[in-house]
This record gives C-alpha cells, structure tokens and sequence, in this order.
C-alpha cells in the first residue's frame, strides 16, 4: 500500500506529464493578434479580404463575415454559394451560420435563392429572437431585409448535375461529390489530375473562418452548399452551432469541414473548444475530436473526410483531419501561408 507522500509525488509526476503532452502540441507559437484562418486553398484569398478589416483594428465578426463572402460569391468553387452543387432536385440550397465573442450567434439551413447566407446569418443574430431560420422561412426574411432573388444554380453546376442524374440511384449516399471529381480526375491528362485530389481547387468543401481581433475577441463563420446532389432538405453541420462552428472568447473557437452528418454526432467543434478549455493546444484538440470520430466507426471512417480547424485566445491555432489533403489558411501580420494539415490516415 502507498503512503501518502509516496502517493503525493506520483500524482504530481502523473499531473506534470499530462502538462507536457498538451503543450507539447502546441502546433504554433502564439502570434501577435489580429491573425485570421479558414479552411481549404480557397480559404488563402477569402482570408485577404477579412485581414482588410482586421488590420485596421476591426472587429473579428465584421472579418469573417466579409471573408467567407469571397467563396460564396465566386461560382468557379462549386461547393459554397453561387454555383454550388445542387440537390438531387436540381436546386441549390445553402447552409450558413456565424457566432461573436459573446455567445451571440444567428444560422440558416436550406436557404434558396439569396447569393450571401452568412450574411443573412448575421441579421438573424442581430435582428430577431431567434437563432436559426430555414427554407422559405428564411428566404423571405431575407427578401424583407432587401437581399435580391437570384438563380444560383450556374450552367456548369447544372451541366454536372445532368451528368450524374443519367446514372443516379435517388438515395442518400455520403461523399458523392469525391467520386465525381474522382471520375474527373481518371479522365484527365495526368498533369490535371492532382487537381481533383482531396484539398485540390476542384475537390472542397466548406469553408470555415476563425478571427482573433485586436481587442483579443473571437469570431467565427462558417458557409457552404452542403454535399452534391443531396436529398432535398439535408442539412448538414456547417449551420448547426457547436457541430459546424463554435466560439467561446474566453477559452477559442473551432469550425469543421466534411461530412457533416459525422459532425453533428460528435458535436464536434463543441468539444474541440471544451478539449481546449481543458489545456489541450487548437493541433491536440482537433486531433482527439477526429479520433473520437474514427473510432466510433473505423471501418465507415476510410472512406469520410471530416477536419477541424481551432484557434485559441491565445493566437494558437491549430488542424486535424481523417484523411490527407485538407489544407488551411492562415493570415496575421507576420504570416501569409496555405498549410497542409495533418490526418489520422
């Protein structure tokens, strides 16, 4: 049996090692605020335009709202906003969600018609009592608040569309957008193909934006058109708050990027901010998150993308992802770069 000095010291040894596991995934070092990043190769330009607000002392919501509205506006990235990948009905519906360093947050799921949902997000958040607004519900609240009606589905989306409907089976099927670009990639002249590989332009997903302000406050968004040729009224994690986003200005803030249906079970960016509030850095705390998915379901898991992206108050950030080739971005004053993440597989 231990006494209790014995007992003492190997609680403290035990405590110590802990401390060192965490902070020895620090992944970065802290960087001098403001600092902004996003998902995806996209996400290096969407980042330009939010560092405009930042580098001149604005706010972090202010930020990520105006950065992801460079995806959702540019119809060459088919898997956000105008030109996304429609449903299985042909049309294009878009989920959208954005939180602020006090808990305030605002969404809206299957929204048609409207070229900014994270826009209409924001006034969700700021301008009624509730949180999320979806299908024709949160279309004609945007038409109240000015926003113009528009096709969103573009001949090249449609064009795809029709491709895949001559062989479709009208059932849920996860990943779908892979094996089109997968059947793009096999037919293209070899120097072309890499551009279809996971992380490649071609081949993305959502994107998710994480911005640290000067005054030290969090911000986040998150925007996309949800997996190619869903069934109707799918919704996926990247609306849904503390699945495909989550802030907490006292401890970071986490988005993810993937299928979302794996997000939501995990209420995956929740508990990559909890892992964080815990001392886990933004790189560890993605990595258990991704873990806890894989294991549930290893066998289901080699076939799904899911990422995490986390910065902590700290300027910290960090990314973690099932398989190669999910990419970030990260901007501050010292820092311009598009970094490979790492990935359990």
């Amino acid at each position: 049996m231990l006494n209790r000095r014995k007992f003492i010291q190997i609680s403290a040894l035990s405590s110590s090692f802990l401390s060192f596991q965490k902070k020895s995934w620090a992944g970065s070092g802290a960087i001098t605020k403001p600092i902004v990043i996003s998902t995806w190769d996209f996400g290096k330009q969407s980042n330009v335009e939010a560092w405009k607000i930042l580098e001149k002392n604005g706010s972090a919501l202010d930020a990520v709202e105006a950065g992801v509205k460079i995806p959702e506006a540019d119809p060459n990235i088919q898997t956000v906003g105008y030109g996304g990948l429609p449903d299985r009905d042909g049309r294009v519906t878009l989920d959208s969600c954005i939180m602020d360093h006090l808990g305030n947050c605002g969404s809206v799921m299957c929204l048609e018609h409207i070229m900014h949902p994270i826009s209409v997000a924001r006034m969700v958040m700021e301008k009624t009592p509730h949180i999320i607004l979806a299908g024709d519900g949160a279309l004609q609240f945007a038409l109240s608040q000015g926003f113009e009606k528009i096709n969103l589905l573009t001949p090249e989306s449609e064009r795809a569309w029709k491709e895949w409907l001559k062989s479709s089976k009208y059932e849920p099927k996860m990943n779908i957008e892979n094996e089109l670009n997968d059947k793009k990639a096999a037919s293209s002249a070899e120097t072309m193909a890499p551009l279809y590989l996971a992380g490649g332009p071609y081949n993305h997903d959502t994107i998710g934006m994480l911005a640290l302000d000067a005054s030290g406050n969090l911000s986040g968004a998150c925007t996309t058109s949800g997996l190619a040729f869903k069934m109707h009224g799918r919704v996926g994690d990247s609306p849904v708050i503390g699945a495909g986003l989550y802030v907490d200005n006292e401890v970071g803030a986490a988005t993810s990027t993937g299928v979302g249906e794996e997000v939501i079970r995990s209420v995956g960016s929740h508990l990559v901010v909890e892992l964080m509030r815990q001392g886990y850095s933004p790189e560890l705390a993605c990595k258990k998150t991704v873990e806890r998915i894989v294991n549930r379901n290893p066998a289901s898991a080699k076939s799904i993308q899911v990422g995490f992206l986390a910065l902590n108050r700290k300027g910290e950030y960090g990314a973690y992802a099932i398989q190669k080739g999910f990419t970030y971005a990260v901007r501050s004053s010292k820092l311009e770069s598009l970094i490979p993440g790492k990935s359990i597989l």
